[in-house]
């Protein structure tokens, strides 16, 4: 398996744990968006969208990382990314997808280059921006996880799912950024247990071959 990613992606990041937990050897292909290799003709005929990451894995060609997890989890069963009952999977799948696609996006590096370099927004119009989704998203996650009995340990149960793979890379993006993350015990807590297993730890941006 080759994985194309940049160490500081969000979306790389879960792919990463993901592959980590399953104890999955890849190898790792840093495409570097601040130099907007994304852009180049070789990795365009990867990803037309010119994101990351790209996973490789013999004829299969995959991108986005939610799709890519979910395949990595059906193809290597062990251990399981996803719940077995409908009804949990329905419950991890929505935590995950409350982080992809409600928080994320709007934070994106895109998005920030686009406030800045084409609207003229200013620095610290930037950071508010980023501060609001940011707390708005986490606020409504720490009062679900709190208020829910099916939390445990990790966002749901024992064992680490789909939910934490979206999880702990928000955070560390969020703490990138100097977000205070005081108000959400619950998020710590869940990402402190996650952080604590290797898979995560190898994971984590700041001991990737491309950081800097």
């Amino acid at each position: 398996m080759k994985l194309y990613n940049y160490f500081r992606s969000s979306a790389a990041y879960r792919v990463r744990i993901a592959l980590n937990l399953k104890g999955l050897a890849f190898e790792y292909v840093p495409v570097h968006l601040g130099r907007g290799e994304q852009r180049s003709e070789a990795y365009l005929a990867l990803n037309a969208q010119a994101l990351v990451p790209t996973l490789v894995d013999d004829a299969v060609r995959l991108t986005q990382s939610l799709a890519t997890i979910e395949y990595l989890d059906e193809i290597h069963p062990q251990p399981r990314l996803l719940p077995v009952t409908p009804a949990e999977r329905a419950r991890v799948r929505a935590i995950a997808l409350a982080i992809a696609c409600d928080i994320h996006p709007l934070n994106n590096l895109r998005v920030l280059q686009y406030l800045t370099r084409t609207l003229g927004v200013s620095e610290d119009g930037k950071n508010g921006w980023y501060r609001h989704w940011i707390d708005l998203g986490l606020s409504a996650l720490e009062a679900q996880l709190a208020g829910e009995t099916a939390t445990g340990t990790y966002c749901h149960g024992q064992t680490p799912t789909l939910a934490d793979i979206c999880l702990v890379p928000q955070l560390a993006n969020a703490r990138r950024y100097g977000i205070p993350l005081d108000g959400y015990p619950t998020l710590l807590r869940i990402d402190r247990s996650c952080r604590e297993l290797a898979a995560f730890a190898r994971a984590a941006p700041e001991v990737q071959p491309d950081a800097a």
